[in-house]
Formats: C-alpha cells, sequence, structure tokens
C-alpha cells in the first residue's frame, strides 16, 4: 500500500495548490516544489492511470529546501531549490537545484523530470543524488474517491540504460522509468555516471537510484528522468491529435484582462485535446476537447459539446470533430448497465470501467445524460451557421434524426423531457448538475427522479426548431420540418404551464425542475440562465424575471451566478451544486443576458468574472466559491475542481462573443453585431476581437467608444451586415 498515504482516506483529494503539467491523455501533477511523494494525486498519468506516485529527489538524503516555481504554458513547469549547510553562518546555499518537468504526448516523447544541480559554493564538493520512485498504477476514479491502492513491484530492466520496470499482473500495465545523462549546453559528450539502483528496505515497490557525484566550484550535473507507460483501454478510444488545433487562434486588443483570460484558454484547450483513430495521416482529423484535468480527461457528451459550442466565433473544426466523434458511438440498442438506447449520445467515454467510491460502478461507455442527446443536435444546427461544411451537415443529420427519435421517447405524459431513476450503483441525476443533492426544494429537501430539468427543456426546444431549419433547407423534407416546429410548440407551452413559481411580489422565475407529480421544485437556481437563448421563453417579461432573478442577490456574486440561491435552505458555496460558482454556468449566463438586450446587466456580469479570473492568474476553474459575506473580498477555490477543465476554458470565447452578440448565417451570408459598448465594461478605449471565423473567412471586429463596430475581412457586397454605425472592409 502507499506508505504516504493522505489521513483523509475515502475523501476527494484537493487540487488548488497543485502544480499540474497537461498534454492529453498525459498529465502530472505534484505540490509547489515539484516532488512525487506518494501523496493524494502525487503523480505521471496517462489514460486514466496513475504511472508514478512517487519520484521523491533527495541529495544528501535530505530533500533541497523549496525556493520557486514557475508554469512554462500548459505542458512544463519549472521549480528551484536549494541545499544549504548548517555550518555556513551565512546560510547562503552551496548547491542549486532545479527540476523541469515536461509532460508529452504518448507519440511524440517520454515525459519526465530534467534535474540539474550546480556547485556554487566555491570549492570541490561531494555529494549524492537519490531518487525514491514508486507507484501503484492506480486507476484515476479510485484516486478521486481517496482510497488506497497497493503498490505495484518493481524489477531493474534488462538493458544498457539503467531503469527500472513495474508491472500489474491484472491487466497487463507496465510502467518503464530510465535514466539518461544530459548533454552539456556547449555540446560535447555528457559525463556518464552510472547510478546504483537498490530496493528500498523493507517497502516492496519501491526503489532507489544513487549517484555519487564530485563537482568542481561552478560545476553542473544533470540527469533525465524519464516516464513510459503501457495501459489497457477499451476498443476504438481516443489517441493524441497529431494536426494543429482545429481553431483560428483569436485575439482580444484594448481590454488587457479579456486578452489575458482568451490566451491562457487556449492555451488550455489546445492542451485538453484528443482525436479519433485515423487511418492515415492525410485524412482530416477528427478531433475534441477533455472534459477536464484530472477527473474528467476523456470524451464526455455535455462537456464537450459545450466547448465546441462556445468556440464557434473561432472556427468549426472542433465542433466537427466532436460531433464525429459522438456520432460514432451513437446509442444502437438498449443495454440496462450502461444506459444505452437507440439515438441516444453518449455522457462519458473511459478507457476501463470505474468505481468512484460510495457503491457507484460506472462502465467505459455510460449514455446516463438527459442533455447530451439534444444539445448534439442543438451543436449541429449551430455549426451549420457558423459555416462548417454541407457535406459534413448532410452526412450527420441521420444521426441528427436518431438523436431527435431519443428525444421524443424521453418525452412525458406532460410533454416534458425527463428523466427516472436508473440503476442503483450509477448516477442518480442526469443534468449537468448531476450530484446526489443537486435537485433540492426551497427548503433544502432532496427531489430525486422523475425529473424534467428546466434547461433541458430549453435544450430540446432548440434542437427541435433547428432540427426543423436543417430539414427544411437540406431535405427540403417541409412535412417533417411541420411535425418537429409542432412538437417545439408543445414543449414550449408545456414549459410555460409547469414551470413557473410566483413569488409574493407578483414576479415569477423558472423552477429548476419539475418533479413526477407534475409540481416545480421551489427555490431558484443558475439553470435558469440556460434558457435566455435557447427560444423558449414566450415574451419579453419571461426574458426579464429570469434576467431579473440572476442578477438579484439571491444568485448573483461579484464573481458570478450562484448555483443556489442563497436565501434558501440547504445553500453552501462549497456545495458542488448547490451554492458554488462554475465558470461555464456564468458564462452562459452573461451570453444570455447581452443576446436577449440586457447588456448592463451582462457587463456588470462579465467584469465579475474577468475580477474572479484575475485571482486565478486568468485560468477559471471549473467552480470555486463566493461567501454570502463580503468581508471575504475574493472568489475562494474549490479545492478539487478541474484545472483546465474545458468549459470553464471555453467560457473565454463565448464571454468574447457576448462582447459582440453576433448573429451568424453562413449559409445566407448574413452578419449582425450588436457590440457591448466599452464604457459599460469600464474600458476608456476602443477595444477589437481579432480572429473570428465564418466559414472560410477570417474577420475582424472593431467597437469604438461608442459601440459603433468596423468589420474587416468580409465584403458587404457578398454579405448583409448589420452593425452598430457599420463600416466594412
Amino acid at each position: 500500500m502507499n506508505d504516504s498515504a493522505s489521513p483523509q482516506t475515502g475523501r476527494q483529494p484537493f487540487l488548488d495548490d497543485t502544480v499540474i503539467c497537461l498534454a492529453a491523455p498525459s498529465f502530472a501533477m505534484s505540490s509547489e516544489d515539484g516532488q512525487l511523494r506518494g501523496t493524494g494525486v502525487d503523480g505521471f498519468y496517462d489514460q486514466d492511470r496513475r504511472l508514478l506516485h512517487t519520484l521523491r529527489l533527495l541529495v544528501d538524503g535530505q530533500e533541497p529546501e523549496h525556493v520557486a516555481h514557475r508554469p512554462e504554458g500548459s505542458r512544463e513547469a519549472l521549480f528551484r531549490a536549494v541545499c544549504r549547510s548548517s555550518e555556513d553562518p551565512t546560510s547562503a546555499p552551496w548547491l542549486l537545484v532545479a527540476r523541469e518537468r515536461t509532460v508529452r504526448r504518448p507519440d511524440r516523447g517520454e515525459s519526465g523530470d530534467t534535474v540539474q544541480v550546480q556547485n556554487v559554493s566555491g570549492r570541490s564538493a561531494r555529494f549524492t543524488v537519490s531518487v525514491v520512485a514508486a507507484t501503484d498504477l492506480a486507476d484515476v476514479a479510485t484516486i478521486k474517491a481517496g482510497l488506497p491502492v497497493e503498490d505495484v513491484p518493481c524489477e531493474q530492466a534488462e538493458g544498457v540504460v539503467p531503469a527500472v520496470r513495474w508491472h500489474s499482473p491484472h491487466d497487463n500495465s507496465e510502467v518503464v522509468l530510465r535514466t539518461e545523462p544530459v548533454r552539456p549546453p556547449g555540446g560535447g559528450t555528457p559525463p556518464v555516471i552510472t547510478p546504483v539502483i537498490t530496493p528500498v528496505e523493507g517497502r516492496p515497490g519501491q526503489v532507489e537510484f544513487h549517484w555519487e557525484l564530485l563537482l568542481a566550484p561552478d560545476a553542473e550535473w544533470s540527469v533525465q528522468l524519464l516516464v513510459h507507460g503501457k495501459t489497457t483501454t477499451v476498443a476504438g478510444y481516443p489517441v493524441p491529435p497529431r494536426q494543429d488545433a482545429p481553431w483560428q487562434t483569436a485575439e482580444v486588443a484594448g481590454h488587457e484582462r479579456m486578452a489575458a483570460l482568451l490566451e491562457r484558454a487556449l492555451s488550455d484547450l489546445e492542451a485538453l485535446r484528443l482525436a479519433e483513430r485515423n487511418s492515415s495521416d492525410e485524412e482530416r482529423e477528427d478531433q475534441f476537447v477533455a472534459a477536464g484535468c484530472p477527473w474528467f480527461l476523456g470524451l464526455f457528451g455535455r462537456d464537450s459539446i459545450w466547448a465546441a459550442r462556445m468556440m464557434l466565433p473561432f472556427g468549426t473544426g472542433l465542433a466537427r470533430g466532436t460531433l464525429w466523434a459522438l456520432a460514432r458511438r451513437q446509442g444502437t440498442r438498449h443495454d440496462a448497465f450502461t444506459d444505452e438506447a437507440p439515438g441516444r449520445i453518449l455522457h462519458e467515454l473511459r478507457p476501463a470501467e470505474t468505481r468512484h467510491g460510495d457503491g457507484m460502478v460506472l462502465p467505459a461507455r455510460y449514455y446516463a445524460s438527459v442533455d447530451a442527446t439534444p444539445l448534439f443536435v442543438v451543436l449541429l444546427h449551430e455549426a451549420w451557421k457558423w459555416g462548417l461544411a454541407e457535406e459534413d451537415i448532410t452526412a450527420l443529420l441521420p444521426h441528427a434524426r436518431a438523436a431527435m427519435g431519443w428525444v421524443e421517447q424521453a418525452m412525458d405524459a406532460n410533454d416534458l423531457i425527463s428523466y427516472g431513476k436508473g440503476r442503483e450503483d450509477g448516477l442518480l441525476h442526469q443534468g449537468w448538475k448531476d450530484s446526489p443533492d443537486a435537485i433540492r426544494d426551497a427548503e433544502g429537501r432532496r427531489v430525486d427522479p422523475p425529473i424534467a430539468l428546466c434547461e433541458v427543456q430549453g435544450y430540446a426546444y432548440q434542437a427541435a426548431t433547428g432540427y426543423a431549419e436543417l430539414l427544411t433547407a437540406l431535405e427540403g423534407a417541409h412535412e417533417e420540418a411541420a411535425r418537429w416546429r409542432e412538437r417545439a410548440e408543445r414543449l414550449r407551452a408545456a414549459f410555460h404551464r409547469f414551470f413557473w413559481v410566483e413569488r409574493q411580489d407578483g414576479r415569477r422565475y423558472p423552477a429548476i425542475a419539475v418533479d413526477g407529480g407534475g409540481h416545480p421544485v421551489t427555490g431558484p437556481a443558475s439553470n435558469m440562465g440556460h434558457l435566455l437563448n435557447s427560444g423558449i421563453l414566450q415574451d419579453d417579461k419571461e426574458h426579464r424575471w429570469v434576467a431579473e432573478t440572476l442578477m438579484s442577490d439571491e444568485l448573483r456574486t461579484p464573481w458570478g451566478i450562484r448555483t443556489r440561491s442563497a436565501h434558501l435552505a440547504g445553500f453552501n458555496p462549497f456545495s458542488y451544486h448547490g451554492g458554488s460558482v462554475w465558470a461555464h454556468d456564468s458564462a452562459i449566463a452573461v451570453h444570455g443576458l447581452a443576446t436577449t438586450g440586457f447588456a448592463e446587466e451582462a457587463a456588470t456580469l462579465l467584469g465579475g468574472m474577468l475580477d474572479a479570473a484575475a485571482h486565478f492568474d486568468y485560468r477559471l476553474p471549473e467552480l470555486y466559491a463566493a461567501y454570502p459575506s463580503s468581508r471575504f473580498g475574493q472568489p475562494a477555490p474549490y479545492p478539487p475542481s478541474c484545472r483546465p477543465q474545458a468549459w470553464a476554458a471555453a467560457s473565454a470565447a463565448l464571454l468574447c462573443s457576448a462582447m459582440l452578440r453576433p448573429e451568424v448565417d453562413v449559409p445566407g451570408r448574413r452578419l449582425a453585431l450588436r457590440p457591448i459598448a466599452p464604457s459599460l465594461m469600464g474600458l476608456n478605449s476602443p477595444y477589437a476581437v481579432r480572429g473570428l471565423r465564418l466559414g472560410e473567412r477570417s474577420v475582424d471586429v472593431r467597437v469604438d467608444l461608442d459601440g459603433g463596430t468596423e468589420v474587416l475581412g468580409v465584403d458587404d457586397a457578398e454579405w448583409r451586415i448589420e452593425t452598430s454605425r457599420s463600416r466594412t472592409t
């Protein structure tokens, strides 16, 4: 068993102080000093398995003293430390230690650390360097659950290169750790100092590499510690991408905080990319982004779709890859264990079946999501509007037809899209708020399935109307399109009947859900923000009710929207879905407010999210906490949250879109822009967003102090351009 298991065994590990290096599907996590001590989440990982949990560096048997660390993009981090002598009255270090960590995708090389030591004592120094290593080959779900795992036995690997090997007899997974000398900066042959490799006494599975060194004054010595793993995955599991990111690198000028957020976000999304297995290098690669590191580093229907939707202003390539990755795994049969059903879109794909603690067992392919299927059709329709090639849209239409068939089957007797209770060891809830206590009424009581979620009705309405438009435009199927428009109106009418909750002052808000008895689940929640752009709200009054509720002190914090009203029983700012602030959820609210005419409210909420981003070094985490009291003047990290996380990172693109408020119809050659004026966002100068994609065109948008707009890259002789005081070039 791991010799230094967390004292909080059985609890999810915290990540807020963790240094993460990522190149999906590989990543590494450690404390800020770079040491891997076998505690918590420490380790090098690949394909949801921990390859090493211990890689502990010692000098003369002691850990060097940590000085600083610095991330170098998403893949690398640099750690600096020193060694001091108790015999030196100045406490000046005699040895400088640098540790550079690099994570590479498996097809691009090996991940590992480069350790460099430099003698700065002014005299020759004789000392030892050693590295202690071990692994448990645990899967991520087990680590997330905080469960202990036995270490794997180790043996010295054969060959001329010093190396050790761990092998799991359960599934033939294995890890090799080897060392290589580092070529000096000026070239030449590095000195070869072969380490002595010995098992750690009394600790099966732990091994120590040991070097005896003699360094002249100012001399340096370096060694590489390279990790290579081979793990077992399900057939057809995605692979690292070979090709470049399928979006245009965009940038913001004139708005420094937004520019910093977008730059960091695009870097994180690049590191989260995965791809389908293609038959040839020349074939266009279908890429998507994994949901989040470390807990959800794979294809997750809802998360990957939302990230692709948010990134549409920068190109349709991510949407294309995401749609095809999900279409290939679309349900074709009924399966009680996986919750597969004909037409249903995947919820999550793991390398293997996983046990998540508390008796939850999820298969490698799992379909228990009520929203991924309508969202698939929404993404297809929106990608068409942003210029995805008609040949792709046409080829994907049969998958959309199957998806809408599933949506129709999910409609209950009240004409609402609902889900029932699944198997006991699966997920209880099937929306994005899927924790066991996610759906609670105003008194704090849990409400269990059957459940109809408010945002899912909006997604389904948007899917039905968008699908009808696709049928009309691409197949001329007017009769089928009319049938889906009629179903959309039935859904809209049912939403109006069942979801509105009346307050004492006569105003209303949409319930988070309707229970199995047709009763609304009382108590304001953030889900209503997803309705603003869906089309399901019937008039300006209903939009205003939603906007006012979102901006009330019940839900709005200085840094985003709470998932649950702070005025309700059971509110907790650190509850996963019962009071925390989620980046994507708040960004969806910003975008919805902006595009439905609430520009001032959107600008206020946008500014708060940028304030939050500044507290997190412009990497918005998956979620964070905001205390109800203003005495704590900054958002607090939610310690176990993913960093980076796909829809949190992609929220930067959605916020850029909210600033410009575009309506795009590439097939119809129409672009409308109603940008938020700089003054509403606290800016005293113009701003610009460069690198928007309209089909194959690259477009820049400039916004002056009064909100007047100039569009560069599209010709108004070919396009209908509608902007504030528009000028086109």
